[in-house]
């Protein structure tokens, strides 16, 4: 699937990558800026370094992912840490590691980046023999730092937040630990846009644009989860992937006629058009299975 205002980079590991316009931004500033190099060419290899430490992080995403059970086929890159477009089972250990495991990319490379520098520096005398390339790793694990720490901020989305989200997941359960974990980004988000403000920084005030419209969207979709929670379920059938119980209600539409029907009742016939659903959608997980696949449980009985 395309996305808007990319371009299709590669696909690797069964994974499509796409670079978000704003890179070229990022390439602008990186080749107009003043100081830090004496070579320009240093300057390029610079912002290749972070295209490749962004893409590192997500792929750490993608495949504990995978490993976990999980389906993720897409990356967007952008300069401050990219997005993986995972689908984990939806349980808060197999989230919370596909979750973590972008942020422990970055950690693995702090303690490849760190000795590197310091046994080239003492053996080499880098910083007189090569001052741009003693520059350039002093830059490359200050990138990484900043990549590893901005994404730590407890922000959602933010790695940091939705790690927060996973851990009181466990604790209070999926609506309100996604709706704790926003409001604790609508915070964040406030922080930032103060910060953007005093510093006067228009891309940063963009980026805080960015997450409050992710946190927006996450509150929403707490508030359907809690609605969802509160209705009467069909208790003889469960979601194939995350074992949820479906709510009663008129939610599923026929993908024929477009009647709007509720396929539990209805035993996965369009009651409009006759016609047989092909796939039953969760509305918890959003995962999509035929009817039939649908675990038939036992109906209690008192």
């Amino acid at each position: 699937m395309r996305r808007q205002g990319s371009i299709h980079l590669f696909r690797f590991a069964g994974i499509d990558v796409f670079l978000h316009w704003s890179w070229f931004l990022f390439a602008a500033f990186e080749f107009t800026r003043t100081g830090g190099y004496f070579f320009l060419g240093w300057n390029l290899l610079e912002y290749l370094s972070v295209f490749i430490l962004v893409t590192v992080h997500e792929y750490g995403h993608a495949l504990a992912c995978r490993w976990v059970g999980g389906t993720a086929n897409q990356i967007m890159l952008w300069p401050l840490g990219g997005v993986a477009y995972v689908n984990p089972p939806p349980r808060p250990g197999a989230t919370l590691w596909s979750i973590a495991a972008g942020p422990l990319v970055n950690v693995a490379l702090l303690f490849v980046f760190a000795p590197l520098g310091i046994i080239l520096d003492r053996s080499l005398g880098l910083a007189k023999r090569s001052p741009d390339f003693h520059s350039f790793l002093i830059a490359l694990l200050g990138i990484n730092a900043i990549l590893l720490v901005f994404n730590l901020l407890p922000i959602y989305p933010l790695d940091g937040g939705q790690i927060l989200r996973c851990l009181l997941w466990f604790v209070l359960g999926h609506a309100r630990s996604l709706m704790a974990s926003v409001a604790v980004g609508f915070v964040g988000v406030a922080g930032l846009l103060v910060l953007a403000g005093w510093r006067r920084s228009w891309w940063l005030g963009v980026l805080a644009v960015y997450i409050l419209m992710n946190c927006w969207r996450g509150l929403r979709q707490a508030q359907v989860l809690y609605r969802l929670n509160k209705l009467p379920h069909h208790e003889g059938f469960a979601c194939p992937s995350c074992k949820a119980v479906p709510p009663v209600g008129r939610f599923w539409r026929c993908t024929q006629c477009a009647e709007v029907f509720d396929t539990f009742q209805a035993r996965g016939v369009c009651p409009h058009c006759a016609g047989q659903v092909a796939g039953t959608p969760c509305l918890y997980c959003r995962a999509q299975s035929p009817f039939s696949e649908w675990i038939n449980l036992p109906v209690p009985v008192n």
